[in-house]
Protein backbone atom coordinates (compact mmCIF):
# COMPACT_ATOMS: atom_id res chain seq x y z
CA UNK A 1 0.00 0.00 0.00
CA UNK A 2 0.95 3.75 -0.72
CA UNK A 3 1.96 5.77 1.73
CA UNK A 4 1.43 9.47 1.48
CA UNK A 5 3.89 12.01 3.54
CA UNK A 6 3.66 15.85 3.57
CA UNK A 7 5.46 18.31 1.36
CA UNK A 8 6.86 21.37 3.18
CA UNK A 9 6.35 24.89 1.74
CA UNK A 10 9.56 27.03 2.24
CA UNK A 11 10.54 28.99 4.05
CA UNK A 12 8.02 28.23 6.94
CA UNK A 13 7.69 24.96 6.75
CA UNK A 14 4.09 24.90 6.89
CA UNK A 15 2.38 21.18 5.21
CA UNK A 16 1.22 22.37 1.59
CA UNK A 17 0.21 19.11 0.34
CA UNK A 18 1.01 15.52 0.24
CA UNK A 19 2.61 13.05 -1.77
CA UNK A 20 2.88 9.51 -2.56
CA UNK A 21 5.98 7.70 -1.59
CA UNK A 22 7.25 5.51 -4.15
CA UNK A 23 6.94 1.34 -3.96
CA UNK A 24 10.48 2.02 -3.23
CA UNK A 25 9.63 2.63 0.56
CA UNK A 26 7.98 -0.95 0.98
CA UNK A 27 11.44 -2.27 0.42
CA UNK A 28 12.02 -4.70 3.61
CA UNK A 29 14.77 -3.66 5.88
CA UNK A 30 17.76 -5.76 5.70
CA UNK A 31 20.25 -4.40 8.36
CA UNK A 32 22.79 -7.24 7.42
CA UNK A 33 22.77 -6.67 3.35
CA UNK A 34 23.30 -2.62 4.35
CA UNK A 35 26.25 -4.13 6.39
CA UNK A 36 27.77 -6.36 3.52
CA UNK A 37 27.03 -3.47 0.78
CA UNK A 38 28.90 -0.73 3.17
CA UNK A 39 31.88 -2.80 3.75
CA UNK A 40 32.16 -3.84 0.04
CA UNK A 41 31.56 -0.08 -0.68
CA UNK A 42 34.04 1.07 2.18
CA UNK A 43 37.14 -0.93 0.55
CA UNK A 44 36.34 1.42 -2.69
CA UNK A 45 38.43 4.03 -1.27
CA UNK A 46 41.44 2.15 0.55
CA UNK A 47 44.58 3.24 -0.82
CA UNK A 48 47.04 0.49 -1.18
CA UNK A 49 50.20 -0.10 0.81
CA UNK A 50 53.66 -1.36 0.70
CA UNK A 51 57.20 -1.13 2.36
CA UNK A 52 60.35 -0.45 0.19
CA UNK A 53 61.76 -3.27 -1.13
CA UNK A 54 64.64 -3.48 1.09
CA UNK A 55 63.84 -2.14 4.08
CA UNK A 56 65.58 -3.20 7.13
CA UNK A 57 68.16 -4.67 5.22
CA UNK A 58 70.59 -1.41 3.76
CA UNK A 59 73.51 -2.95 6.11
CA UNK A 60 76.48 -4.56 6.08
CA UNK A 61 75.52 -7.14 8.34
CA UNK A 62 76.96 -11.04 7.52
CA UNK A 63 76.41 -14.32 9.54
CA UNK A 64 79.49 -16.32 10.51
CA UNK A 65 80.30 -18.85 8.04
CA UNK A 66 80.39 -21.41 8.81
CA UNK A 67 78.53 -20.55 11.87
CA UNK A 68 78.77 -23.63 13.82
CA UNK A 69 82.08 -23.84 16.59
CA UNK A 70 82.03 -20.18 16.91
CA UNK A 71 80.18 -19.38 20.10
CA UNK A 72 77.82 -17.25 18.79
CA UNK A 73 74.13 -16.90 16.83
CA UNK A 74 73.59 -17.30 13.31
CA UNK A 75 71.73 -14.37 13.30
CA UNK A 76 73.84 -11.74 10.89
CA UNK A 77 76.44 -9.45 12.48
CA UNK A 78 76.77 -5.96 11.78
CA UNK A 79 80.53 -5.59 10.48
CA UNK A 80 82.68 -3.06 10.92
CA UNK A 81 85.19 -1.77 13.31
CA UNK A 82 85.40 1.13 16.17
CA UNK A 83 82.20 0.90 18.41
CA UNK A 84 78.83 2.25 17.06
CA UNK A 85 76.64 -1.05 15.81
CA UNK A 86 79.43 -3.35 15.27
CA UNK A 87 78.61 -6.65 16.26
CA UNK A 88 75.00 -6.27 16.63
CA UNK A 89 72.29 -8.38 14.66
CA UNK A 90 70.74 -6.70 11.89
CA UNK A 91 69.50 -6.88 8.33
CA UNK A 92 66.96 -9.97 9.01
CA UNK A 93 63.64 -10.22 10.87
CA UNK A 94 63.29 -10.11 14.80
CA UNK A 95 66.22 -7.64 15.58
CA UNK A 96 66.23 -4.26 16.18
CA UNK A 97 66.13 -2.00 13.31
CA UNK A 98 65.54 -5.26 10.85
CA UNK A 99 62.94 -5.82 8.25
CA UNK A 100 60.05 -7.25 8.85
CA UNK A 101 58.76 -10.89 8.63
CA UNK A 102 55.70 -10.25 6.29
CA UNK A 103 55.79 -6.48 5.51
CA UNK A 104 52.54 -5.14 3.61
CA UNK A 105 52.17 -5.80 -0.07
CA UNK A 106 51.00 -3.47 -2.67
CA UNK A 107 49.87 -6.20 -4.97
CA UNK A 108 46.84 -7.36 -1.99
CA UNK A 109 43.21 -7.41 -3.74
CA UNK A 110 41.77 -4.98 -1.19
CA UNK A 111 38.74 -4.17 -3.65
CA UNK A 112 35.88 -5.79 -2.34
CA UNK A 113 33.28 -6.64 -5.06
CA UNK A 114 29.59 -7.10 -4.86
CA UNK A 115 27.39 -8.13 -7.39
CA UNK A 116 25.02 -5.51 -9.06
CA UNK A 117 21.78 -6.93 -7.89
CA UNK A 118 22.88 -7.07 -4.24
CA UNK A 119 24.06 -3.66 -4.23
CA UNK A 120 20.91 -2.24 -5.59
CA UNK A 121 18.77 -3.95 -3.36
CA UNK A 122 21.11 -2.93 -0.25
CA UNK A 123 20.51 0.61 -1.77
CA UNK A 124 16.45 0.27 -1.87
CA UNK A 125 16.50 -1.09 1.93
CA UNK A 126 18.83 1.86 3.07
CA UNK A 127 16.07 4.51 1.33
CA UNK A 128 13.30 2.45 2.83
CA UNK A 129 14.37 2.70 6.24
CA UNK A 130 14.54 6.30 6.28
CA UNK A 131 10.43 6.48 6.32
CA UNK A 132 10.63 4.46 10.30
CA UNK A 133 10.47 6.77 13.18
CA UNK A 134 12.15 3.99 15.39
CA UNK A 135 15.27 3.25 13.45
CA UNK A 136 15.61 6.77 12.78
CA UNK A 137 15.29 7.50 16.76
CA UNK A 138 17.51 4.63 18.09
CA UNK A 139 20.28 5.53 16.07
CA UNK A 140 20.31 9.07 18.50
CA UNK A 141 18.92 11.87 15.56
CA UNK A 142 16.28 14.70 17.81
CA UNK A 143 13.36 14.79 16.19
CA UNK A 144 11.19 15.08 19.68
CA UNK A 145 10.75 18.93 18.93
CA UNK A 146 10.12 18.20 14.93
CA UNK A 147 6.95 15.48 15.99
CA UNK A 148 5.87 17.39 18.80
CA UNK A 149 5.43 20.89 17.22
CA UNK A 150 4.02 19.64 14.16
CA UNK A 151 1.27 17.52 16.27
CA UNK A 152 0.20 20.02 17.97
CA UNK A 153 0.01 22.50 14.94
CA UNK A 154 -3.00 24.55 14.55
CA UNK A 155 -1.84 25.97 11.18
CA UNK A 156 -2.04 22.99 8.97
CA UNK A 157 -5.10 21.13 7.20
CA UNK A 158 -6.76 18.39 9.40
CA UNK A 159 -5.44 15.83 6.77
CA UNK A 160 -1.70 16.56 6.68
CA UNK A 161 -1.59 17.75 9.91
CA UNK A 162 0.79 14.71 11.39
CA UNK A 163 4.27 14.60 10.74
CA UNK A 164 5.54 12.52 8.81
CA UNK A 165 8.84 10.67 7.82
CA UNK A 166 10.90 10.93 5.81
CA UNK A 167 10.52 14.76 5.50
CA UNK A 168 9.80 16.21 2.39
CA UNK A 169 10.05 19.85 1.57
CA UNK A 170 9.40 21.41 -1.83
CA UNK A 171 12.06 21.78 -4.71
CA UNK A 172 13.03 25.42 -3.60
CA UNK A 173 15.15 23.96 -1.18
CA UNK A 174 17.42 23.11 -4.18
CA UNK A 175 17.87 26.64 -4.62
CA UNK A 176 19.46 27.69 -1.40
CA UNK A 177 22.82 28.78 -1.70
CA UNK A 178 23.48 30.47 1.66
CA UNK A 179 24.11 28.64 5.28
CA UNK A 180 22.08 31.31 7.14
CA UNK A 181 19.08 30.75 4.93
CA UNK A 182 19.87 27.12 5.03
CA UNK A 183 19.78 27.57 9.27
CA UNK A 184 16.19 28.84 9.55
CA UNK A 185 14.91 25.88 7.11
CA UNK A 186 15.94 23.39 9.98
CA UNK A 187 15.21 26.16 12.60
CA UNK A 188 11.28 25.83 11.11
CA UNK A 189 11.60 22.08 11.11
CA UNK A 190 12.71 22.43 14.68
CA UNK A 191 15.44 20.16 13.96
CA UNK A 192 18.36 22.59 15.24
CA UNK A 193 18.47 20.23 18.36
CA UNK A 194 19.75 17.61 15.99
CA UNK A 195 22.78 19.27 15.34
CA UNK A 196 23.60 21.00 18.48
CA UNK A 197 23.77 17.31 20.01
CA UNK A 198 27.04 17.02 18.18
CA UNK A 199 28.46 19.69 20.60
CA UNK A 200 28.30 17.08 23.49
CA UNK A 201 31.09 14.77 22.16
CA UNK A 202 33.89 14.13 24.03
CA UNK A 203 37.71 15.00 23.32
CA UNK A 204 39.61 11.96 22.73
CA UNK A 205 43.00 11.01 23.69
CA UNK A 206 45.64 8.80 23.29
CA UNK A 207 47.47 8.35 19.66
CA UNK A 208 44.64 10.28 18.03
CA UNK A 209 44.95 13.10 20.05
CA UNK A 210 48.55 13.77 19.11
CA UNK A 211 47.69 13.01 15.48
CA UNK A 212 44.92 16.09 15.77
CA UNK A 213 41.97 13.91 16.14
CA UNK A 214 40.67 14.91 19.06
CA UNK A 215 36.91 15.13 17.80
CA UNK A 216 34.98 13.14 15.66
CA UNK A 217 32.36 15.24 13.67
CA UNK A 218 28.95 13.34 14.14
CA UNK A 219 26.17 12.50 12.01
CA UNK A 220 23.14 15.00 11.06
CA UNK A 221 20.76 15.77 8.78
CA UNK A 222 21.23 14.13 5.18
CA UNK A 223 19.47 16.72 2.23
CA UNK A 224 18.80 14.25 -1.04
CA UNK A 225 17.74 16.58 -3.95
CA UNK A 226 18.47 16.28 -7.85
CA UNK A 227 21.00 18.85 -8.27
CA UNK A 228 23.20 19.76 -5.41
CA UNK A 229 25.24 22.27 -6.73
CA UNK A 230 23.77 25.35 -4.40
CA UNK A 231 23.07 23.34 -1.73
CA UNK A 232 26.09 21.94 -0.88
CA UNK A 233 27.64 25.50 -0.53
CA UNK A 234 25.09 26.14 2.05
CA UNK A 235 25.77 22.97 4.47
CA UNK A 236 29.61 23.39 4.06
CA UNK A 237 29.89 25.30 6.68
CA UNK A 238 27.02 23.39 9.25
CA UNK A 239 29.32 20.58 11.37
CA UNK A 240 27.24 17.09 10.52
CA UNK A 241 25.18 18.07 7.59
CA UNK A 242 25.93 16.75 3.71
CA UNK A 243 24.32 16.98 0.73
CA UNK A 244 23.74 15.05 -1.55
CA UNK A 245 22.07 13.98 -5.10
CA UNK A 246 19.81 11.09 -6.11
CA UNK A 247 22.12 10.03 -8.49
CA UNK A 248 25.03 9.62 -6.85
CA UNK A 249 23.21 8.28 -3.35
CA UNK A 250 24.81 5.22 -1.96
CA UNK A 251 24.66 2.88 1.40
CA UNK A 252 27.69 4.63 2.63
CA UNK A 253 25.66 8.31 2.65
CA UNK A 254 22.38 6.32 4.12
CA UNK A 255 24.10 4.38 6.60
CA UNK A 256 27.22 5.77 8.20
CA UNK A 257 29.21 2.83 9.80
CA UNK A 258 26.77 1.01 8.34
CA UNK A 259 24.13 1.26 11.29
CA UNK A 260 20.80 1.84 10.74
CA UNK A 261 19.49 4.91 9.63
CA UNK A 262 20.13 8.64 8.79
CA UNK A 263 17.69 11.33 9.50
CA UNK A 264 17.14 12.31 5.55
CA UNK A 265 15.12 15.17 3.93
CA UNK A 266 14.10 15.01 0.84
CA UNK A 267 13.36 17.28 -2.32
CA UNK A 268 9.84 16.91 -4.48
CA UNK A 269 11.91 16.27 -7.26
CA UNK A 270 14.66 13.79 -5.39
CA UNK A 271 11.21 11.73 -4.57
CA UNK A 272 10.11 11.50 -8.18
CA UNK A 273 13.89 10.29 -9.30
CA UNK A 274 13.76 7.42 -6.90
CA UNK A 275 10.60 6.11 -8.42
CA UNK A 276 12.50 5.28 -11.20
CA UNK A 277 15.06 3.04 -9.69
CA UNK A 278 14.22 -0.53 -10.80
CA UNK A 279 15.40 -3.46 -9.40
CA UNK A 280 14.36 -7.14 -10.86
CA UNK A 281 14.72 -8.44 -7.19
CA UNK A 282 13.19 -5.81 -5.81
CA UNK A 283 9.99 -6.32 -7.85
CA UNK A 284 9.19 -9.55 -6.62
CA UNK A 285 10.24 -8.79 -3.24
CA UNK A 286 7.52 -5.57 -3.16
CA UNK A 287 5.67 -8.12 -5.68
CA UNK A 288 5.18 -4.81 -7.68
CA UNK A 289 2.58 -5.86 -10.97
Amino acid sequence: MEEKVNVYALPDCTPKSQIKLPLIFSTPIRPDLIHKAYINLQSHSFQPKGTHPTAGMDVVARSNDPPTGQGSSRIAKMRGGGGGRQGQAGGVASVRGGRQAHPPNVAKVIYKKLNKKENKLALCSAIAATASKALVQSRGHDITHYIESYTNSDTAEDTISQPTLPIVLSNDIESINKTRDLLQIIKALHLTSDITRLQNRKSRTGKSALRGRTKKVGKSILFVVKSSEHLSKAAGSIPGVDVQSVNNLSVLDLAPGSSLIRLVIYSENAIQQIADIQSPYLKLVVKIQ
